[in-house]
């Protein structure tokens, strides 16, 4: 589980490091500007997490299951077709990145730094897809080590980057960018030269030279991890309007300190993420050999693993939110007094949010992929783009620091009843 979780955050430190150079060395309007394209930017970038979450699942599914050699060509065009997405969405994106950060709501003075970051980043968006695919495709290949190797190579990669470009060169936001975009090729390329070398052995996965797309594959494992797409636009979709209602309220000084809440709720989310990336392969294993007995083992104790995370993880933030403030916007006392209070607002969210992302990858790894999607779909799109909406109406600008804790505990009774309804054989007290 381990290389798992660290290898989904450190592929959430990209925006992090240039987050932190762009705001410290480049400026508050800058800063913003990241803040402001980054969203759409993960919406893409979320298509390989897509791929690679049904089609992980479905892998060790196939490889459960006693084919090895149908598991590798489904693997083999998953990655291709991963690769062809981020072409494809990258070059539409440098495109139409002014309409883009125009409708994002980018005004007259953060317009040219939007435009800026975002074709630049999309330099790098075929290995963004890829890297984000790969990180379910490492566990199905039982590469988890190797994963986590990667992001760090990766990782460091954009640090160095950054520090050179940003803080030595004083390229602003195009250095970052530039950071960003290289790093991201070099966690995408190198599995790809990896796996291809590979000799077939047995239960390995390797790709192959040569295969053709096969749709209805590619549909399946596309709506078998559809709930961790519309999970990740969702929250994208929900930052974008965060974005909105802090720029009417607060401008700029309102969509840096969410910034800063959004990069420990990265940090955060990566966690659970990492920890869901690792189970649903071995659940899904388990699920294709009909081994009820461990599939029921997994659940108990994933629900004790993540609720003393979540305890933990809130406890940390709530102590530091004063530290982190000032570590990215400490050049603003007024910014830092903001971003503190957020912080210490937004991060309680993180007390029951682990159970619901938890239930969500549980329906993947169950190969119930609309159930999943429902989860997922609630949680964010429902919940709290309604409770970023109204609550602020009714209580002031902290409604929308409270609205994901609102949200939380709405999806949390939501999956419960999923839970009991569609996985019933799931419940610890259950018969075998």
């Amino acid at each position: 589980m381990l290389p798992s979780i660290g290898m989904v955050i450190i592929t959430s430190i990209y925006s992090i490091v240039d987050g932190f150079f762009v705001s410290n060395f480049a400026g508050k309007s800058g800063f913003a500007a990241v803040n402001l394209m980054f969203p759409a930017m993960m919406m893409m970038g979320s298509l390989g997490l897509m791929v690679g979450s049904g089609g992980g699942a479905l892998v060790a599914k196939v490889k459960g299951e006693g084919y090895p050699e149908k598991a590798n060509r489904i693997f083999t065009m998953l990655v291709h077709f991963s690769l062809q997405l981020g072409v494809v969405m990258g070059a539409l994106f440098a495109l139409f990145a002014p309409s883009v950060a125009r409708l994002l709501g980018a005004d007259e003075g953060m317009m040219h730094e939007c435009v800026v970051y975002g074709r630049l980043c999309m330099i790098g968006m075929p290995g963004f897809v890829l890297q984000m695919a790969f990180q379910s495709f490492y566990m199905a290949a039982e590469r988890p080590q190797l994963g986590t190797v990667m992001s760090v190579v990766s990782g460091v990669t954009n640090i160095l980057l950054d520090a050179l470009l940003v803080w030595a060169f004083r390229w602003g936001v195009a250095g970052a960018a530039v950071a960003t975009a290289l790093a991201e090729l070099v966690g995408g390329i190198f599995p790809l030269v990896y796996f291809r070398s590979q000799r077939l052995n047995k239960g390995s996965l390797i790709l192959l030279k040569r295969v053709r797309l096969v749709w209805p594959f590619i549909g399946k494992a596309c709506s078998n991890g559809l709930s961790e797409y519309v999970g990740n636009i969702a929250m994208s979709i929900v930052s974008i309007c965060y974005n909105w209602q802090l720029m009417r309220h607060l401008g700029e000084d309102g969509v840096a300190a969410y910034g800063v809440v959004m990069y420990i709720a990265f940090v955060y989310a990566a966690i659970f993420i990492g920890y869901n990336i690792a189970i649903t392969p071995i659940v899904g294993y388990h699920y294709g050999a009909r081994d009820l007995k461990e599939q029921r083992s997994l659940f108990g104790k994933s629900l004790v693993i993540i609720g003393v995370a979540g305890v933990t993880m809130t406890g940390v933030a709530e102590g530091l939110s004063s530290s982190v403030a000032k570590l990215f916007v400490g050049y603003d006392l007024g910014l830092t007094t903001l971003t503190t209070k957020a912080i210490r607002l937004y991060m309680l969210c993180f007390l029951i949010c682990g159970w619901n992302m938890f239930a969500s990858a549980l329906f993947t790894a169950l190969q119930n992929g609309m159930v999943s999607a429902v989860a997922a779909f609630a949680r964010s799109l429902v919940f709290e783009l309604s409770c970023v909406w109204v609550l602020p109406a009714l209580v002031g600008i902290d409604g929308i620091w409270w609205a994901v804790n609102v949200a939380e505990v709405l999806t949390l009774f939501l999956c419960l009843l999923l839970v009991r309804k569609y996985a019933p054989q799931l419940m610890l007290k259950g018969k075998s």
